[in-house]
């Protein structure tokens, strides 16, 4: 319940967080912002998922396609104890994996084609586990809710930067601004998007660690997870995620655009060497 309240504070801060972004527009964009923040996580909550895989350029498999994928996905949401999720595949060398969807009966699992070409059947068992785990543990809704707030406070940010930069940085009476006032847009349009990353980080690290624990026990060996980790960190640093949604990123399983997370301090990913030797010191 902690880990929910915390969560739920944090989805919160974003809101708030988004309407004083708006706030730049006077009070009448301080509503605005408001009516966006209810209106995102009103979307995020019933189709929040649909817009993450679209971002991905995910598609969901057919039947009778990556039958031995879809095997292991049926056999271990059995194990899990959920219904199985719509298996999606994204067109993508880079790889990785994410799950999405408000709640066990409404989720998805999409994987790229490079996670397929690179790790071996046990491995791939480890990352399936991995994601079904955050089906299982239902923290993939608050995660789609933050990744749609934070896209909406990135954009509102880009739209304060080119409203600066056509309006010469006038006020409301058309006043010329001057270069305290500049700097103060120039503060909102870099520091916005970092604080919201931020937030997104408070709220991905620790379900990492948790989605690791209990994935290991779903495919019932630790080693499957901490081996596909080691290749991910390795596969995404040689070919990193190419037009890849930075408010998405807390989704995948390892940051897609350096396997090196543990060298950034301002990953939304916990260090990929910290999670293998968890994963390692587990004893069963």
């Amino acid at each position: 319940m902690g880990s929910r309240i915390k969560s739920m504070i944090l989805l919160f801060l974003l809101s708030i967080l988004l309407v004083l972004v708006g706030s730049f527009f006077g009070k009448q964009g301080a509503v605005i912002a408001f009516v966006i923040a209810l209106g995102m996580n009103w979307i995020a909550y019933f189709f929040g998922d649909k817009v993450v895989l679209a971002t991905s350029r995910a598609r969901e498999v057919k039947p009778g396609e990556y039958s031995r994928l879809t095997s292991m996905l049926q056999e271990l949401s059995m194990s899990a104890g959920i219904p199985v999720p719509r298996l999606y595949i994204i067109p993508s060398p880079s790889p990785n994996a994410f799950a999405t969807g408000r709640d066990p009966r409404h989720a998805s699992v999409a994987v790229t084609e490079g996670i397929m070409n690179l790790l071996n059947e046990q491995e791939l068992k480890g990352v399936l586990a991995h994601e079904l785990s955050h089906v299982k543990n239902r923290d993939i809704l608050l995660a789609t809710i933050a990744a749609t707030i934070a896209s909406a406070v990135t954009m509102l940010a880009r739209m304060i930067q080119w409203a600066a930069i056509f309006g010469g940085g006038r006020d409301s009476e058309g006043r010329g601004g001057n270069i305290l006032s500049l700097a103060g847009v120039m503060a909102m349009v870099i520091l916005a998007p970092l604080a919201a990353t931020l937030l997104q980080l408070a709220l991905s690290r620790s379900r990492e660690y948790l989605a690791d624990e209990s994935g290991a026990r779903i495919c019932g060996n630790p080693l499957f997870l901490s081996g596909a980790l080691r290749k991910l960190a390795k596969g995404v640093t040689a070919i990193p995620m190419q037009n890849a949604n930075p408010s998405i990123s807390p989704l995948y399983i390892v940051n897609p655009f350096s396997g090196r997370s543990f060298a950034n301090i301002f990953s939304t990913h916990p260090p990929l060497e910290e999670r293998i030797k968890k994963l390692e010191q587990l004893g069963f």
